[in-house]
Parts: structure tokens; sequence; C-alpha cells
């Protein structure tokens, strides 16, 4: 049975603690339009929704942070900088900075980029994430924005994202204030390593931001859309939850799922499964 079936209630006895941490990634209805996104999630009663720089862009920064700042919604995260192996990444990473100040949203999420081209170097492109991280730190902290490292299935690291476990992600961000850097749990990326109990335990305050859906095999060509939403495949989410929360995090919990499958439905119906599944199989 897929997650999405039945409405999106809370449960008997309900736990209204539980619908006040949820929050909907707007990528998880990739073709739905920003205004009604908002609308949508003030309609279903959600509070917070995760931001993505480009539709915001494609909209108007300043348009953008007023819809959600109207509608009354917490923006939990914008999506994303990083991407450190690019020739303007020191710019385009400052602006993310600022967009994400200007939209209120207290995470900036970095996906750290792939190998440079050419090189074998993994190890390297690390320290270079690091040393990028730290060139960036005084301006997030200025800013009030907190920068995430988000870890990315190793599968990514050639590409994509050469922080590829969460204690890597660790290693970076304890170098710092955990208020100016932390951490993304994202249970796609994270759910196969089993080291992962050990390291959300030693994130502690550094959890950032708590993103969830779910793996399911077999991962189409160019893996990157092989998400599903909660409960429709194999990955403990409720442990993990218990176990960011053990940790000290409490926070929202972010549905982000990457779909060409669940991106083909209507934003409403995509929304509601998405809540539907975060309350049974995540809260």
């Amino acid at each position: 049975m897929s997650a999405g079936t039945g409405p999106a209630t809370v449960p008997p006895g309900g736990d209204a603690d539980a619908l006040r941490r949820f929050s909907f990634n707007q990528a998880t209805a990739q073709h739905w339009p920003l205004p009604e996104v908002v609308a949508g999630c003030v309609a279903a009663g959600v509070p917070g929704i995760g931001l993505w720089r480009e539709p915001v862009a494609g909209y108007g920064l300043a348009r953008a942070a007023k819809l959600v700042r109207d509608a009354g919604l917490a923006v939990t995260s914008l999506c994303r900088g990083g991407f450190f192996t690019a020739d303007d990444w020191r710019d385009d990473n400052l602006r993310a900075v600022e967009e994400a100040a200007t939209l209120g949203a207290p995470v900036l999420v970095l996906v750290s980029g792939g190998l440079p081209p050419g090189s074998r170097d993994v190890e390297g492109a690390r320290r270079r994430v690091a040393d990028a991280v730290a060139e960036l730190a005084p301006h997030a902290a200025a800013a009030g924005v907190t920068l995430a490292i988000e870890p990315l299935h190793p599968m990514f690291c050639a590409d994509r994202c050469v922080v590829a476990t969460l204690g890597q992600a660790l290693d970076i961000a304890e170098r710092f204030d955990p208020g100016v850097v932390g951490v993304v749990v994202d249970a796609y990326h994270v759910w196969w390593d089993d080291a992962v109990y050990a390291q959300i335990a030693r994130a502690g305050a550094r959890i950032a931001a708590f993103q969830v859906c779910d793996w399911v095999t077999p991962l189409p060509e160019g893996v990157l859309l092989g998400r599903a939403l909660p409960g429709d495949g194999c990955i403990e989410l409720r442990r993990l939850r218990e176990a960011v929360d053990a940790a000290g995090y409490t926070g929202p919990v972010e549905v982000e799922v990457f779909s060409a499958e669940v991106w083909a439905r209507p934003g409403r119906e995509v929304l509601d499964a998405s809540l539907a599944g975060y309350l049974r199989h995540v809260a």
C-alpha cells in the first residue's frame, strides 16, 4: 500500500506535536508553482516549507519572502549552496547566504560537489570543502544562517558530493561553532551506514536539518530520482527520527522526494501523501 493511501490526518490521540514539526520540501512537488505550494500548505495546516533557490529566483526573491511570510509559513531550509568545484563557487554561495537570510531560512543546505575535472584525489577534494566552509562561515554567522553540510550516498561521490558519510560531514563541521556550521541528516543518504546511529549521537546540537524519504529498487537510470514517499520503501524512518530526537534535535522534519513518478501526480495529492506517510512512518 502506498504511503499516500487515505487522508492525511493526525492519528487518534492525536500527536499535534508531530504535525508541528512537519515541513514540506517544495522539490517533492517539482512542478507545483510556488504560490500553489504555499496555499496548499496553509490549507493542509502544514507549518513549514523547505525552499529551493531556482524556483525562488524564478518567482522573485523578495516576492517569495513576502508570500511565505504573509502565509505564516516557516521556511525550514534553503537548498542549496556548495558545489565548491565551480569557478564562481564563492560568489554563488555568498548570494545563497543572503537569499536564506532574506527568506528567513535558518539553514542553508550545502552539497559539496564532486571531484574536480580530471582529478582522482578524493581526500584533497574534501579538504577543499573544509576550506570553502571556513571561508563562508563568517558571512553565514553575520547573516544568522547555519551552513548545513549534507553528506550524500557514496554513489554520488564522483560528480555530486565528495562528503559521503555523516562522519565525514562532522569532521568538517566540528571545526566551527555549531550555530554556524552543522550537518544534514537525510535518510536517503545515510540509512545504509552501519555507523549512522553512533554518528547521529556524536552530532548532537550540530544536527541542523533532518530530511526523510524512502529508498526503493530498482533505482532509475541516473539514480538521482530513486526516492519514494515515506513508507513506500525499506528505510527505518522512525528509528532515524528517534535517533535524531535522542541526540537533542527538536527541529523540523522535512519530506524531500525526488521521483518522476511522484512529480507526475497533482501537487496537492503529493502533499497529502507526504503528510500521511510522515505521520504513519516517521512521527
